[in-house]
């Protein structure tokens, strides 16, 4: 409290009950954390979390909810590795590593502020996932197709991976838009869309027997 207040006994038998703790202000702790609206805490509550540096928000905040599925993509994309090496696509396995380090860098394009920059994954530029991604046929001989219960563990594993990413590209969405919904990361957007190309270009490329075994 400023010095000088003064707490009725009503107030100071309330906050004596519910275990509050009144100090002059002159003896309160600096604040360690802040939020975005300015609020300040010297020290973290549970229910809260880092959006960077000692800023905090609450754990269902848009940014932190991206994160997560960045986290979850990331297990995601190691099972699949662990399937496609168990039918022995080890070329596959390694493709998906570079898939994994590709997406552990997007926590840091976040929490940084850093630019994804030019972009190349598995050999492809985005302007060819998109292509071989939407014309299969023309580029691999493999027309789109319905995945079935019945297609191998590798490519039902990729399939997986595939629809996780779709789903970080959304939470994406919501995490970097403005009031006007106007995407303020174009290049985290961009990256996952693509990811996904890649993904459905794994797929094509194991369902035409495009990936040799050993």
């Amino acid at each position: 409290l400023p010095e000088g207040s003064r707490l009725t006994p009503a107030a100071r038998d309330w906050l004596r009950q519910e275990g509050v703790t009144v100090v002059p202000h002159a003896e309160t702790p600096p604040a360690a954390y802040r939020t975005p609206d300015g609020a300040a805490f010297a020290e973290k509550p549970e229910h809260m979390t880092h959006l960077k540096g000692n800023i905090l928000v609450f754990k269902d905040h848009p940014r932190i909810a991206f994160r997560g599925y960045i986290d979850l993509l990331e297990a995601e994309i190691t099972l699949a590795q662990h399937a496609a090496a168990g039918e022995g696509y080890g070329t596959l396995a390694e493709e998906l590593e570079e898939v994994l380090d590709f997406v552990r860098r997007f926590i840091r394009f976040d929490v940084l502020d850093e630019n994804l920059g030019e972009m190349r994954l598995c050999g492809y530029t985005p302007g060819e996932l998109r292509e071989y991604s939407h014309y299969p046929e023309k580029h691999f001989g493999q027309p789109h197709f319905l995945i079935r219960y019945t297609d191998g563990p590798a490519i039902l594993a990729v399939n997986k991976v595939r629809t996780i990413v779709r789903q970080t590209e959304l939470a994406a969405y919501r995490a970097f838009r403005d009031a006007d919904g106007n995407v303020t990361r174009d290049d985290i957007i961009l990256g996952l869309n693509r990811l996904s190309s890649l993904m459905w270009i794994m797929m094509i490329k194991l369902k035409a027997g495009k990936y040799q075994k050993g």
